[in-house]
């Protein structure tokens, strides 16, 4: 998710956003200590929509 889009979300929108992403996170990184993901750059990819939504929500 790039940062344009963020920005046209409304800060509700921005925190159901936040937790669905932070839910997905976390289950990516269990499956991962599990067992080695086929793209281990979708965590990185992640991280970064987290902290794009954090900061927009900071921004509002």
């Amino acid at each position: 998710m790039k940062q344009s889009e963020v920005k046209n979300y409304s800060l509700d929108e921005l925190k159901d956003k936040l937790a669905e992403s932070q839910a997905a996170y976390g289950d990516l990184k269990r499956t991962h200590s599990m067992s080695p993901l086929d793209n281990p750059s979708q965590i990185t990819k992640l991280r970064k929509t987290i902290a794009r939504i954090k900061t927009a929500i900071n921004n509002k």
